[in-house]
């Protein structure tokens, strides 16, 4: 059972050392934005929508490792482009997220999920992600993405 923000949130707050709890402002901003994208993922995984959409116009998106797609993306619409077309190019079936737990503090929204679709070929397309996000403004302003660039290589040949 996937557990709720607000038990995240409050195990967070509890394990925190004492003196370093977070604010009530930014556990706020905390919950807020772990909603934010909560809801972008159920909509992702329903078909009405993706994280995509909550992507700031200047965000940078970085994914790690060494794939054909692992690059620094200065813009919505170069990340996109360069990136998530040419593995959707690849797809027969859109990628259904499976949100295995969200951690939130302040601006910060971490996001560990696991990815399943069919490739053009026929061949089942898995991977898991983590993603670090800095949300401003209910905007995602930079992510670090990191996933088996391993699997992303296979399906891109």
């Amino acid at each position: 059972m996937k557990p709720s923000i607000q038990s995240l949130l409050l195990a967070m707050t509890l394990a925190a050392p004492a003196g370093a709890g977070a604010s009530t402002t930014e556990h706020a901003r905390a919950t807020k934005n772990a909603a934010l994208v909560e809801q972008a993922f159920d909509n992702w995984q329903q078909g009405k929508g993706s994280v995509f959409d909550l992507l700031a116009e200047d965000v940078q998106w970085t994914v790690a490792g060494n794939s054909p797609v692992s690059g620094v993306y200065r813009s919505r619409e170069r990340f996109l482009a360069d990136a998530v077309q040419p593995i959707t190019d690849r797809l027969a079936t859109p990628i259904t997220p499976d949100v295995k737990q969200i951690v939130a503090q302040g601006d910060q929204v971490v996001v560990i999920w696991d990815g399943v679709a069919t490739a053009k070929s026929g061949a089942r397309y898995e991977n898991s992600y983590a993603w670090h996000m800095t949300l401003s403004d209910g905007r995602i302003t930079n992510v670090d993405a990191f996933l088996d660039t391993w699997r992303l290589v296979q399906l891109m040949e």
